[in-house]
């Protein structure tokens, strides 16, 4: 999914509550969440679909990569030269690609790969990411183990 720029968007404590019950279980019903945050589940379903509307929240089913066949996944530190928002943006186009951020530091824009294996992952680096014009240097962190991957930073 790509990212669109937007207004920052102002949670009430009752929206944020919704988020929590959400991040909890994505599955969990409007009455349920009503119940808990005290609202009509007609309320909540207004205000999760608002969220959505909004893109202060996705619903998705989060898979694991090697439960599903992607034995290979790495991070990608990029170099650039002119205009690093077309190259985050030529990387975003990447099928493989998941995660693209633009930095400051050492790298000019970072991207997470998910690939089959390390075939898949050598064309990906070599035939398409350091083609894209911009591209000065590329350097790959392959991930040997996943230990945390958690998307429940909450509304704080």
């Amino acid at each position: 999914m790509a990212v669109r720029e937007r207004p920052p968007v102002l949670l009430d404590p009752v929206a944020k509550a919704i988020i929590e019950q959400l991040q909890q279980d994505g599955r969990r019903s409007y009455a349920a969440i009503g119940k808990a945050v005290g609202l009509s589940e007609a309320a909540v379903r207004q205000r999760v679909q608002r969220l959505l509307d909004q893109g202060v929240v996705q619903i998705v089913a989060v898979t694991d990569p090697l439960q599903v066949g992607f034995h290979r996944q790495a991070m990608i530190g990029v170099r650039t030269s002119g205009d690093v928002q077309a190259v985050a943006d030529a990387l975003a186009a990447i099928t493989e690609v998941d995660y693209v951020v633009i930095t400051a530091g050492s790298f000019d824009v970072i991207a997470e790969v998910v690939c089959e294996d390390d075939d898949h992952l050598l064309d990906v680096v070599t035939r398409r990411i350091r083609k894209i014009d911009g591209v000065l240097t590329s350097e790959t962190f392959v991930y040997l183990k996943l230990r945390k991957q958690l998307y429940d930073w909450g509304t704080r």
